[in-house]
């Protein structure tokens, strides 16, 4: 492994790293036994802005790292920190915008892959922002889509995410104007807003479906009512600690007496290689709050592709230096 430490910007992580393959290098890395996460570090403060760390490690492969990122209503930044977990050398930096929205994606998609009605060809998309556009094509990299239905309370935003995708897919694309036309008989439904308050009732749900609750990833926030969980017969999220200490909706239902038993994640899926759909499923759900593995399985597939490939800024490894004080310096000046 080089001894090179590499910047990777934004542009050099999407040009190295498609959602098919973070899909795929999140399912392998997801199933290792020997990867572990680092619990999620998180405060808010003023305004509703936050402070966010996430760490894991994946000891096999020789690596080790953190996503930290601060989200404000003005704007927001993530970064990367890579290491060689053998030797604790830092190997890169890199830019975290587009590598959150291609593991955050991806593990859509594979929430989706293992949960899913093997046959669903349509989805319904809740949320037009920042993470809208590449959960249909997570979706439809693992279910092929024929038809997307999307809403958003926003009129103008919800047209113009409408014609993007559009151009950007093929598939029939269709504006509906309130959520009930939007999940109404769609096998898939996908949440991605910022809501404060539930909204998505059980009732709106087609018998069969099956749910990606992506948005509410702090704990004042939910996107569906806990009667939802009364039709649920297969719950799984990417990382069970991460969920029991940030999600509102799950602390609310499995955060007392009736324990988080019922609960799985997707790496215990993966390895059983059998789908978490039982017969007869009414409803399958699927929380993903976010999890240092997933940033992990991204970065290490730009980060190697980068190495082998030249890409990347080089940067002056870091040196050790010993720390001074007044007098010292004063009787290293006699």
């Amino acid at each position: 492994m080089s001894n090179g430490l590499i910047w990777l910007t934004e542009q050099d992580v999407v040009s190295l790293v498609t959602l098919d393959d973070a899909i795929a290098a999140l399912e392998r890395t997801a199933a290792d036994e020997g990867a572990f996460n680092v619990p999620k570090a998180l405060a808010g403060y003023e305004d509703g802005s936050s402070m966010h760390s996430l760490g894991s490690a994946a000891p096999a492969l020789g690596y080790a790292g953190f996503k930290t990122w601060l989200n404000t209503k003005r704007g927001a930044t993530a970064v990367y920190s890579m290491f060689d977990s053998r030797n604790g050398a830092l190997l890169a930096m890199i830019e975290a915008g587009a590598l959150g929205q291609l593991r955050t994606s991806a593990m859509s998609g594979l929430g989706t892959r293992w949960q899913a009605p093997e046959g669903a060809d349509e989805m319904a998309l809740v949320g037009t922002g920042f993470q809208a556009m590449t959960q249909v094509a997570a979706v439809n990299a693992v279910r092929s889509l024929k038809r997307v239905r999307v809403f958003s309370p926003t009129p103008d935003k919800r047209q113009a995410f409408v014609a993007k995708l559009r151009e950007r897919m093929d598939l029939e694309v269709i504006e509906s104007t309130s959520l009930e036309q939007a999940v109404a008989d769609a096998p898939i439904v996908t949440l991605v807003t910022r809501a404060k308050d539930a909204f998505l009732s059980a009732s709106m749900l087609a018998r069969g479906a099956h749910l990606n609750a992506v948005g509410a990833i702090l704990p004042q926030n939910a996107e569906f009512h806990q009667d939802v969980f009364e039709r649920v017969h297969s719950v799984v999220v990417d990382d069970i600690p991460n969920t029991q200490k940030a999600s509102s909706e799950f602390i609310q239902r499995f955060g007392g007496e009736r324990g988080w038993g019922e609960v799985r994640s997707i790496g215990e899926v993966i390895r059983s290689g059998k789908s978490a759909r039982p017969a007869g499923c009414d409803l399958s759900l699927f929380k993903s709050m976010g999890m240092g593995l997933s940033d992990l399985a991204v970065a290490i597939m730009a980060y190697e592709r980068a190495r082998d490939r030249g890409i990347g800024r080089p940067i002056p490894a870091a040196t050790r230096a010993a720390p001074t004080w007044q007098a010292d310096r004063a009787r290293a000046g006699r």
